[in-house]
C-alpha cells in the first residue's frame, strides 16, 4: 500500500473536460484522509477517472478508477475516520463513505453548504480554489442522483468503458497532479582542490 505521509499543505491541480482548477489540501483538517489522497494523486489514481455522480445543489462525486484493476485493488484498502473539523462548506473536498470507516479513493466537492453531513462523519481535507468552482459547477448533471451512482459495482468492475457507453455525457478528470512538487536537490559545484597539505615541522 501507498502510505506516503503528506506535506502540511499541498496542491493539486485537476484538468478536466470543463477545464481547470486546483485544489489546496491542509492536513490538519483531516490529516488520514489527506495523506489518502496525497498518495493516490502521486501515482495518478485520478487520471481518466469519470465524474459519475454530479447532483445540483449538492456534490459533484469522482474516485472510481477508469482502469477495473486499480479499482480492485484499492476495493478494501478501508481508512479510519477522521475527526471532521472542516465544516462542507460549498468548494470543500471529501470523503465519500459507505458507513463508518470504509473511505478508500471516492471523494465529492460540495456544490453548496453542505453543513448537514458535517455530524454523519464527512471530514473535509481540502478547498477548490474560487476560480475552479466556476468549472466544477459546469459538470455535467443532468443523468442527476440515481443512474450512474446505481452502478457502481459495474463501473468498478468495467471501468470508464461502461460509462463511455451508458452515460456519454459525464465529464472526466484528464489529470490530477500535485503541483509545486520539490525540485530535485542541486549537485553541488565541484570544489576546488584542496591546497597541499604544509608538512609538519
Amino acid at each position: 500500500m501507498l502510505k506516503d505521509k503528506a506535506p502540511d499543505t499541498y496542491q493539486v491541480k485537476f484538468v478536466t473536460t470543463r477545464g481547470e482548477f486546483t485544489v489546496t489540501v491542509t492536513r490538519a483538517w483531516a490529516p488520514i484522509g489527506a495523506d489518502r489522497f496525497y498518495n493516490l494523486v502521486k501515482h495518478h489514481f485520478y487520471d481518466n477517472a469519470s465524474v459519475f455522480r454530479v447532483v445540483p445543489g449538492f456534490v459533484a462525486q469522482f474516485g472510481l478508477s477508469a482502469y477495473p484493476p486499480v479499482s480492485a485493488a484499492w476495493q478494501h484498502a478501508n481508512l479510519q475516520d477522521d475527526p471532521v473539523t472542516q465544516s462542507n462548506k460549498k468548494g470543500y473536498l471529501t470523503f465519500a463513505t459507505a458507513g463508518p470507516n470504509t473511505r478508500t479513493t471516492q471523494l465529492f466537492i460540495n456544490l453548496k453548504d453542505n453543513s448537514a453531513l458535517d455530524g454523519q462523519g464527512f471530514a473535509a481535507f481540502a478547498k477548490v480554489d474560487d476560480p475552479g468552482m466556476k468549472v466544477v459547477d459546469m459538470f455535467y448533471d443532468q443523468y442527476g442522483d440515481n443512474t450512474p451512482n446505481d452502478y457502481q459495482d459495474l463501473i468498478a468492475k468495467q471501468g470508464k468503458a461502461y460509462l463511455d457507453k451508458n452515460w456519454p455525457k459525464l465529464d472526466s478528470i484528464k489529470s490530477a497532479t500535485l503541483v509545486g512538487e520539490p525540485a530535485p536537490a542541486a549537485k553541488p559545484a565541484p570544489s576546488k582542490p584542496a591546497a597541499p597539505a604544509t608538512k609538519p615541522q
